[in-house]
């Protein structure tokens, strides 16, 4: 049987529960015991969403263009290149947070590299835990140098 795609909360429809479960807080104890694949969904979408909004920022309007450019950036390669460069500025909780989720077995897609993908994989999974445990300026400083190295090496 599928579990629904609304989730059981009590008083769901209560705007105040549903405010309370998105502004949820986690200690960094209860965000690094989650499930990596779980970090790495939020890391992802949160990834994407400042990558689009950078594209926003430089002045793009063209949503195609921004899409197809937004692509070099969020692909499994380019975010495994980041992990690469940004690697030996990462506190050893960090590294952690990367390998556990480079670690964790997941469905590789066709047309990804495996290596690629598990570290690109690390990398989602560090930013989710990053916002999590509320250590936004961390995370956000490691996205801005993410897109410098996409920046750089599309460049050469």
């Amino acid at each position: 049987m599928e579990k629904s795609l609304i989730p059981t909360l009590p008083n769901a429809d209560n705007l105040e529960t549903i405010k309370a479960t998105i502004e949820k807080s986690y200690t960094i104890e209860q965000a690094a015991a989650m499930n990596p694949l779980a970090l790495a969904y939020i890391g992802d979408g949160i990834f994407s969403d400042l990558i689009r909004k950078y594209l926003l920022g430089c002045g793009h309007q063209n949503v195609n263009f921004m899409t197809k450019t937004s692509i070099s950036y969020v692909r499994a390669s380019a975010q495994a290149q980041i992990v690469r460069e940004l690697l030996p500025e990462l506190s050893e909780t960090e590294e952690r947070m990367v390998k556990r989720g480079r670690n964790t077995a997941s469905q590789v897609p066709k047309n990804a590299n495996p290596a690629d993908y598990r570290y690109a994989t690390g990398f989602e999974t560090l930013i989710g835990y990053l916002f999590l445990c509320g250590e936004t300026e961390r995370m956000k400083s490691l996205i801005y140098q993410s897109i410098d190295v996409i920046n750089k090496l599309n460049t050469k």
